[in-house]
């Protein structure tokens, strides 16, 4: 037979497009043709494919092959195209049973030996194929991650020879299944922490209601090693959790980690970074750090540091839980629910209220002004961070308000629990109807509230930010109300505003 067909898919965002590779022989001058908008790396596969048939010991058709990867308006990309060429071309010149293709699809790369080597999107395609119903043949070295997929029916490769001794019955592959449950997230403790009591409990009202989170305070004080012990106090991922999150970082440049699954990232970007490493880009668009903090923590250390601009670029997000890249080639949407933690210090050197501090008025003006007040407005909890009690700092020295990571997770679970089995969401992304709903308050409160907003000249959003963190306070303290002394707690992480941010 001339024309043989293989499944395969093409990752586009999160998900994994079918695509068709049809391969025909026709008579003509020996040449070897590629269609469908290949990018680069595609159209070298011609060459990667030819020797790797070659070394297998396999016959290459002397005659004109066009292979055609269809739909042909969807861009295809990278080496995974490579091993559905070979045995289309294998099938369509008779040397392994077209029949044996059927309900199969294949991605992967392929050596000039004939090797199977690794790519990138095989979690988005392993779920796909186990959708569609069909089993999935990729590189060994991707097994353990298509593993992951529970439903699929996925085996690992690691030469060409060996997918077709599988087409041809002579020697069955090893069906992949990854066992996850002696996979432990490992988290650092938050019992390393020494006092920043204040501090402490401002993390777990963030930890149970999804608040994003503001530190102020001079160098060294341990606003880095608070928002680090962020992931640890945060409930357990759910299983959809924890797919949704190996997917994305399956897509990206490094791949997913098998040994970190259900295991809550931690994104820490350097100030540095550009606005397209932060939401995601490129010609191909790929996921950016707050992608890749979904259900996870977005720690931006020395906020002020960063470009304005590229700041800019998280008020949407914050709000919406997703971001969608747009180029004039094709879209892609990545979804963006990350708890935000931020750092900053109070004035360029620090130190500001100390002898050593030289900083001007003007300075510190401009200095906080690098952050925009409708980003300042989207963080729901402004927290001033101390200096550590020297006598803290002793190796021997015992902090009595100090708790494990575990015992704090414990009741920011409880809180958590009660907030699904109420509104079935975090208080967070608790909508304007909804607030009214489950964030009643008497009239003396309302009252507490608007002198709040006049003092402090709150926004509307604010005011709704407020409402949220004092509902969250009184879930952790197991009330079904918010009472007085709830909405002021929640009014002070607002208070940091007066100080000129």
């Amino acid at each position: 037979m001339s024309i043989a067909t293989v499944k395969s898919r093409a990752v586009t965002g999160v998900s994994a497009q079918a695509v068709v590779v049809e391969v025909h022989l026709s008579n003509g001058l020996p040449s070897l043709s590629i269609v469908g908008m290949p990018e680069t790396a595609v159209k070298e596969s011609k060459d990667r494919v030819r020797s790797a048939l070659l070394n297998s010991q396999f016959n290459f058709p002397q005659q004109r092959i066009t292979v055609n990867l269809a739909p042909a308006d969807l861009p295809k990309e990278g080496g995974r195209f490579d091993l559905p060429i070979a045995l289309g071309i294998l099938a369509a010149s008779g040397q392994i049973p077209v029949k044996a293709l059927e309900d199969k699809e294949f991605i992967g790369e392929l050596g000039l030996t004939g090797e199977c080597r690794p790519v990138h999107g095989v979690l988005p395609t392993a779920l796909a194929a186990a959708k569609a119903g069909h089993t999935l043949i990729l590189p060994f070295e991707n097994a353990e991650e298509a593993g992951l997929v529970e439903q699929g029916r996925n085996f690992g490769a690691e030469s060409l020879l060996a997918v077709c001794a599988h087409l041809h019955g002579q020697q069955t592959l090893t069906i992949s299944q990854t066992d996850t449950r002696d996979v432990t997230p490992d988290y650092p403790d938050l019992i390393d922490v020494r006092g920043q009591g204040h501090a402490r409990r401002a993390l777990e009202i963030a930890a149970a209601g999804h608040h994003s989170l503001l530190f102020s305070g001079p160098p060294g004080t341990g606003k880095t090693m608070l928002a680090s012990r962020l992931p640890g106090i945060l409930t357990e991922m759910s299983e959809q959790e924890a797919v949704e999150t190996a997917t994305v970082h399956s897509i990206s440049s490094k791949g997913f980690d098998v040994s970190q699954w259900q295991q809550r990232p931690f994104r820490a970007p350097h100030h540095t970074a550009s606005a397209a490493a932060l939401v995601g880009g490129g010609s191909h668009p790929r996921p950016g750090e707050i992608s890749l903090a979904h259900h996870g923590v977005l720690f931006l250390d020395e906020l002020p540091e960063f470009d304005r601009h590229v700041l800019e670029v998280l008020r949407e997000p914050l709000e919406s839980g997703k971001i969608t890249v747009s180029r004039a080639a094709n879209q892609a949407e990545f979804p963006a629910r990350f708890q935000l933690v931020a750092a900053m210090n109070p004035c360029p050197c620090g130190y500001l209220g100390e002898s050593r501090c030289h900083c001007t008025a003007d300075q510190v003006r401009r200095y906080r002004g690098k952050v925009s007040g409708p980003l300042m407005d989207r963080i729901d909890m402004l927290v001033e961070v101390p200096a550590v009690d020297k006598r803290l700092l002793r190796s021997q020295a015992q902090d009595a308000t100090a708790e494990s990571s575990a015992q704090v997770r414990h009741r920011v679970s409880r809180a958590r629990q009660k907030q699904l089995a109420r509104q079935g969401k975090a208080n967070n992304v608790l909508q304007q109807k909804e607030i009214e709903v489950f964030c009643p308050l008497s009239d003396s409160d309302y009252q507490l509230v608007e002198k709040a907003i006049t003092r402090l000249g709150l926004s509307a959003r604010a005011y709704h930010r407020i409402l949220k963190v004092a509902r969250t306070i009184a879930d952790l303290a197991g009330s079904q109300d918010i009472r007085t002394e709830h909405l002021s707690e929640a009014i002070g992480y607002r208070r940091f505003e007066s100080a000129g941010l």
